[in-house]
């Protein structure tokens, strides 16, 4: 992923050795670690660039950095009703569904379509 973030323009790319290691210094480590946080929090790419900047930024208004917080939160909570919708079909299919030796089944058919 390192690499990825140095191809993005994300991260600077590291300084290689005479042997071509990327040696990291400790602020390319803390924004690593940045990095890798956001990103477990769920942050997309655009938005941890965005967030990166501000972190750098010492003369940032935190207001900035909680909208978008905000706006993360908004679009979690949508992802979580899409999921919350998605296991609900399938566990009322689930429920409908015979599974015994016959081909009839409302899980495939909800797949093709053909569910009435």
């Amino acid at each position: 992923m390192i690499r990825h973030y140095e191809e993005t323009g994300l991260v600077k790319p590291a300084s290689r050795t005479g042997s071509n290691y990327r040696v990291y210094g400790s602020t390319d480590i803390e924004t690593l670690r940045f990095v890798r946080q956001a990103r477990r929090l769920g942050f997309p790419m655009k938005q941890i660039a965005v967030l990166l900047g501000l972190w750098q930024d010492r003369s940032r208004p935190s207001s900035e950095v909680k909208r978008l917080a905000k706006q993360h939160i908004a679009e979690l909570d949508l992802r979580l009703q899409e999921l919350n919708e998605m296991k609900e079909t399938l566990e009322y299919l689930v429920q409908h569904c015979k599974g015994d030796s016959r081909p009839e089944c409302p899980i495939l058919d909800e797949l093709a379509g053909t569910r009435h």
